[in-house]
This record gives C-alpha cells, structure tokens and sequence, in this order.
C-alpha cells in the first residue's frame, strides 16, 4: 500500500506515525498517509517563508508558465485524481470527474489572470504645488499562506487557495482535509513535476492541535480556511494580525415562484439537492414552493427522488453515496427524528444503509428544527409551502447563513426583487443554488464567511495595495 508522506521544500519527508485512509462507503483501505508532528509544520514554515521570497520575485511569464503546466499536469493524471477522490472521501464517480476538470479550470484562470493582473495610475496635482509627480499602485502579495481545505472538494478547493497564491507569487502550507489528505498530497507531485520552486507548496497532514500552529504563526500572513463556521470562526479570533478568508457553512434556500415550468427545473433542483449525498455547502436545502404550485411540485419532486442512484460511488449512476463519517449518518438521522417528533412530515428516506443515507425528504418542518436552522450537510431537503413571493423571500432569509441562493420564476420583477431583497452572497436566476463557476467572486453574508474566493477574487485577497510617487 503507498505511504503518502508530507511534502516540505519539494522533499518527503517521513513520520513516526502513519495513518490509513480508508473509503468511506465498504472500508477498504486506500493508502496511508505520514502524520505530522510539531518540527513538521515548523519546518513547513520555515520552507514557505524561503519560498515566497522566492516567488514573489518570479517574473510574469515564469508564474503564468507553472500554473498552465500544473493545469496540463492535474489534466495528464485526470482519471488517478479521479478515482482517488471517489476512494477516498466517497465522493460518486460523475462528481469527481467534474471536479478534476474543474480544477484544470481553475489553474488556467489563474494563468491569465497572472498574465492580465494589473496596476493603476492616479492624479496627485489635486492641489497648487503637488504637479509633476506620477502615482503608481500594484498589488503586492501579502505574505506566505496558511490554507485549511475541507473533505468534500478536496481537489478543486485546494485548487482556489493554491492557484491564486501562486498567481500572485505567495507560496502556501497546507493542512490538508483529515478525512481526504491523499488527493492535496498527489497534487503536491504535480507541482513539483511542474517545476514549482522550493517552498512553493508544502502538504502536512496532522491533527488540528499540531494544524493551529499554521494559524498563529505570524510568518504567514493569510489565513484561508474552508470548513465549518464554528471552527472559521473561532481561527480568526485566533489570527488577530493576519489577512482571513473564511468560507463557511450554507443553507441555501431554492425559491420556485408561480408560473414556472416544474417539468423544465425539476432535474436542476434535484441535482442540487442530492448530489454527493447533500455534501456541499450550497446545495439546495429548503425549497419553498408556492402555494399553487405545492402539491404537484411535492409530488413529483418526491417521485424523482426515489428513482435516483444510491450507494456505491464507482457506479457510474450513482447521485448519493456515502456521508463521509459514521458520526455524521448517526447526526442526520437524529435531526430527522427531531423534526417528525416535532409535527415534519417524512416522505421518503429516513434510513440508512452502511454509511449512506437515503435521501429524505421532509415538509410540515418548523423553523427552529435542525434540517430547517442548520447546515444538514446530508441528503435531507425541506420542502414547504409559500403563500406568496414576497412570503418565500422572508423564508429564504430566516436564519443565520447567506452563501446562495437560487429562485426560478418567469417574472422579471421577482427577479429584480430578489437580488435586491434576499441577504446572500450569490442570488441565481433560474438555476439551481449549487452552481458555481471558478471565476466569479464566491462567498458569503453573515455566518456563510468573510471575504471571497473566485480566482481574481482570491488574488485581492492574498495581495495589499503598494504604492509609488515619483517626482520628476
């Protein structure tokens, strides 16, 4: 079995303790993975530090060159990154695939956006006597990163952290997901084979205690985090001095307004809603429904659902898989049982099978249950009744999350009402809340985040305004 180890200044380097890593749905074990011990992450740092001054120097077409040939290089190795994602954090087949290309994606924007990344002049005669001088202002990169990606995307996600960085010449330590640590770490060879200098990006798998060190640490000055709001927050509290991009929880809210065409939506939504078993932070948690389109939507939607493919994540067909812990069916299950205890009405699911959950769903929910308030993180979608647009709107924005969320209607005005009315990061007309493309800015309101990913986005982020006044 391969031993992934951490990767430092473009070495491995091995560790007293191994980890096996093991597939989420039938527990056949993967690969093992080096865990990380304190002299690690130090060494981590150390080597991020050598390598930003490294490449904050590299010229434009050396930086844009890297990352077209990391892109080529995740391309190359596209079905092993494929089958690596789906083994180990169960993720189905169709969906890892999409997330490889994805993830050549975004290494080619950021290629051109390194290319195009540019500065500005401004006037300073703004008074008597201030003539003859010229401002310029760059971007300067801020500093060496410290990057927190989560299991769910564990390719494309690191991608949005490393891809930018690189873009603007700031090197990144990674502490890879704990549940899904392999696919950061063959991307680690990819850069390397890349011709990534020294530092560029280093991969230390180790338990949170050991991976905090990366946050207060004061030689790097970003912090990117995505994963649960809890933990994002309490890490900025804990980076008081560096720059912090938090991409947190969702609960995004899918309005279908009178008049639509359920026929023509429907697979958007259920896509939405299940894909990857509800693992992904902008699927479609509530539906609200109007009134006169309820029950035939319910109805159908219930049907559709049944027929979906669950289970084994190699199958081709299949739409839920595994949830990616036992910890985490015994918690969907329990929020279900908490809803129908509480008056929800449960029309299909509601079990398990292994670690996969059957997907559920439930109407008749109060607003203060678990499925309806939180981040499920599961396949469980609400679906209820909207006596209005206007009532559909103050539905979607009950609650503390505001990543994205999505409304179908045939009405201009409801939808120019909703950009201006609902509180997310992202309103989507006519598409469902899941979809996102790599360039856009991404993030949320409220709990959802702080700040924004997106390649050109990110860069923003990662870079501070430098400013130059010559005098002639």
């Amino acid at each position: 079995m391969h031993t992934f180890w951490s990767k430092i200044g473009g070495s491995e380097v091995p560790s007293n303790e191994v980890a096996v890593v093991s597939c989420p749905f039938d527990g056949h074990p993967v690969a093992k993975v080096g865990v990380g011990s304190d002299s690690h992450i130090q060494a981590a740092i150390e080597s991020a530090a050598r390598g930003f001054e490294v490449l904050r120097r590299m010229p434009t077409h050396q930086r844009a060159g890297l990352l077209e040939r990391i892109a080529a290089g995740i391309q190359h190795r596209a079905a092993e990154f494929s089958r690596l994602i789906t083994e180990e954090s169960g993720k189905p087949i169709r969906y890892a695939r999409a997330e490889v290309a994805r993830a050549v994606t975004t290494f080619t924007l950021a290629a051109a956006e390194a290319r195009t990344w540019l500065g500005e002049t401004w006037p300073l005669d703004q008074q008597p006597g201030q003539e003859g001088r010229l401002c310029v202002v760059r971007r300067a990169p801020r500093g060496p990163v410290a990057a927190i990606a989560p299991f769910n995307f564990p390719l494309n996600l690191v991608a949005h952290k490393l891809a930018p960085a690189l873009a603007v010449g700031a090197s990144v330590v990674l502490k890879p997901p704990a549940q899904s640590p392999l696919t950061a770490h063959l991307l680690s060879a990819v850069v390397d084979d890349s011709g990534a200098p020294s530092g560029a990006f280093d991969v230390v798998h180790c338990p949170p205690e050991v991976g905090q060190r990366l946050v207060e640490d004061d030689r790097l000055r970003v912090l990117s985090f995505t994963g649960s709001d809890s933990l994002g927050w309490r890490l900025k509290q804990l980076a008081p001095k560096k720059q912090v991009i938090l991409e947190l929880g969702g609960n995004a809210p899918c309005i279908v307004d009178d008049g639509v065409d359920l026929q023509a939506v429907l697979p958007r939504i259920l896509e939405s809603a299940w894909a990857n078993g509800g693992q992904i932070c902008i699927k479609a948690q509530r539906i609200f429904v109007h009134s006169r389109s309820y029950p035939s939507f319910l109805e159908r939607f219930v049907a559709d659902t049944q027929k979906l493919g669950v289970g084994d994540p190699m199958d081709e067909q299949t739409v839920v898989g595994p949830l990616i812990e036992a910890r985490h069916v015994a918690r969907v299950l329990e929020w279900v049982q908490q809803a129908c205890a509480a008056g929800a009405r449960m029309l299909c699911g509601g079990a398990s099978v292994g670690q996969t959950v059957l997907p559920t769903v439930l109407t008749d929910t109060t607003e203060d249950s678990r499925v309806r308030a939180l981040e499920v993180f599961g396949p469980v979608t609400v679906v209820e009744r909207a006596a209005s647009f206007e009532d559909a709107l103050e539905l979607a924005n009950a609650g503390r999350y505001g990543l994205q969320a999505s409304v179908f209607t045939p009405r201009l005005e409801h939808a120019l009402l909703a950009y201006d009315r609902l509180d997310f990061g992202a309103v989507l007309i006519n598409d469902a809340p899941s979809f996102r493309v790599d360039n856009y800015p991404y993030g949320g309101t409220r709990d959802s985040g702080f700040g924004r990913e997106g390649v050109r986005a990110t860069m923003e982020e990662l870079t501070e305004p430098k400013v130059l006044v010559m005098r002639a």
